[in-house]
């Protein structure tokens, strides 16, 4: 389906940037934000929480203090975002 959607010319240009570095499309990149927006809740919630999108486009673990990280939470993570 196609729609039209107004944004801010410099949020625009920062999703081509990021588009761009991760080597995919716009398109790709709506998608995908618009999936993880809106999935229900209950998929991964907890461990999405623990992710957040760095300076350089490239998903990393959020610093939470002293917080205590296992492999398979990283995998875990790793397997709800598609990596």
């Amino acid at each position: 389906m196609k729609t039209t959607l107004e944004l801010p010319d410099e949020l625009m240009i920062e999703a081509k940037t990021v588009a761009a570095r991760r080597r995919t499309t716009l398109k790709a990149l709506f998608e995908h934000a618009l999936r993880r927006e809106i999935q229900p809740a209950s998929k991964g919630s907890a461990e999405k929480n623990l992710i957040e999108i760095g300076p350089n486009g490239a998903p990393r673990l959020k610093r939470r203090g002293e917080a205590f990280i296992t492999s398979e939470m990283i995998r875990g993570m790793m397997e709800a975002e598609g990596v």
